[in-house]
């Protein structure tokens, strides 16, 4: 009975998946043909001010990560 159930879970499931692919790719077509020539989306240079709020932020994260790394590991012994 559960091999019944997994089979017919499993057919549904890539049914789905194969059918939402088919409808993606063919109502995607035009779209991306439309939106070709207008595109809205420019790409712009990040600012020093934020670049280094960034760089501080994965400095903090990479530090903070090592100091529980560090807690865990004295916890151990």
């Amino acid at each position: 009975m559960k091999k019944i159930t997994l089979t017919l879970a499993t057919a549904t499931l890539l049914g789905g998946f194969a059918l939402g692919a088919g409808a993606a790719s063919a109502a995607s077509m035009p779209v991306n043909s439309l939106q070709a020539d207008q595109s809205g989306i420019t790409q712009v240079q990040m600012m020093r001010g934020d670049r280094m709020m960034m760089k501080k932020r994965m400095m903090h994260k990479r530090m903070m990560r090592h100091h529980m790394m560090k807690k865990r590991m004295m916890h151990r012994m």
